[in-house]
């Protein structure tokens, strides 16, 4: 059987196009003519798909069709009906369902990143409880290394920063003081600022930004480089191998470094009383025996809960980092704004309590 070429045959009249031949696939590139241009297909012996698509686009752009034979008419007719018809465009959605959909997804996420957080605290208390229960199996050696990068490295920055804070308090309360003869209780101002909520909550901050970026890039380090998976395979815990001695080693430290912090604090503040009002260390060390001692008591009480925020949010940011360095740059960075966010709420319901309960 021998198989022909299919031809096609294009005419011009009377600003008309007659065609003669096979209108299929192989020969519509001949239709070079504008789309509006009428159409004669009257000697027409044979359509395919391809052409009836191209007539029917045609006619769509105006073009007048005629000479069609009553097959030809069907097959244009059904390829017309399976022609693919375009999505409609969903409805605009008001702004105010818009903004009433990002906060709840806002919401929903907060919800669940506080699960997390508590899942982590539990977590950690877990490991805690079974470290004490096989004491031998507790790295004594991360806790130390832990209390010495949170503690001690942390100090020079804790102090020069508590020290400045004294400068100020005194500098800035002695000016107002000074209007009302009442000098001397700059001391009770410095005092009782720096003991019971600046000293411990600006040293939270400090490790907050120090520690918990430090939490987040080394556990990030190791989840991408599957070490903790490797940890797992060898039947190591990660909650007591990496979590348990970091949580732990700040809440060792950190109620240290608001002692460090106040004392610095107290003794900024001392020297600008005595530089700025005259008022002796002799003078500022007996005015301040009458502070209350439960003023302390509330700056040291904080410290373990501050710690124990941090800890968690750092350990828990660097297990949700991904396999790519974007991901840890990403973490590390939502870490420490938490951290930080989550110490002065703390903080503010710290004091809410505290005045409760008439401390």
């Amino acid at each position: 059987m021998i198989r022909l070429t299919p031809t096609l045959t294009v005419r011009r009249q009377n600003a008309r196009l007659v065609l003669s031949g096979d209108l299929v696939v192989w020969t519509l590139c001949q239709l070079d003519a504008p789309d509006r241009t009428g159409i004669d297909l009257a000697a027409v012996a044979r359509l395919d798909t391809a052409g009836a698509w191209e007539l029917n686009r045609r006619r769509a752009a105006g073009a007048a069709l005629t000479g069609l034979s009553a097959q030809h008419t069907d097959l244009l007719a059904t390829v017309d009906a399976a022609r693919p018809v375009a999505d409609p465009s969903p409805p605009a959605v008001p702004a105010w369902r818009r903004m009433l959909q990002a906060t709840g997804q806002r919401v929903s996420g907060a919800a669940l990143y506080m699960v997390q957080l508590a899942e982590y605290l539990g977590r950690t208390l877990a490991a805690m409880g079974r470290a004490l229960r096989a004491p031998t199996q507790f790295p004594l050696t991360a806790l130390v290394h832990h209390a010495q990068e949170s503690c001690l490295r942390a100090v020079p920055i804790v102090t020069v920063m508590s020290f400045l804070i004294g400068v100020v308090l005194a500098f800035q309360g002695s000016d107002q003081l000074r209007q009302f003869g009442a000098e001397v209780f700059v001391v009770d101002l410095i005092a009782i600022s720096i003991l019971r909520e600046l000293g411990i909550l600006l040293t939270a901050i400090v490790v907050a930004g120090r520690t918990a970026s430090a939490l987040t890039a080394s556990i990030g380090s190791m989840k991408m480089r599957e070490e903790i998976d490797a940890m797992r395979t060898l039947g190591l815990d990660p909650d007591t191998v990496l979590i348990l001695p970091r949580v732990l080693a700040l809440v060792i430290v950190l109620p240290i470094l608001g002692l460090i912090s106040a004392m610095a604090g107290l003794l900024g503040g001392a020297m600008m009383s005595w530089v700025e009002l005259g008022i002796s260390p002799a003078v500022f060390l007996a005015r301040l025996a009458d502070i209350s001692v439960a003023h302390v008591a509330v700056g040291l009480i904080k410290a373990p809960a501050f710690a124990l925020i941090i800890g968690v949010i750092g350990c828990h940011a660097g297990m949700q980092v991904g396999k790519n360095a974007e991901s840890l740059g990403r973490m590390t960075s939502a870490a420490v704004v938490s951290a930080i966010f989550a110490v002065i709420i703390a903080d503010a319901a710290f004091s809410i309590f505290f005045a409760r309960v008439g401390l």
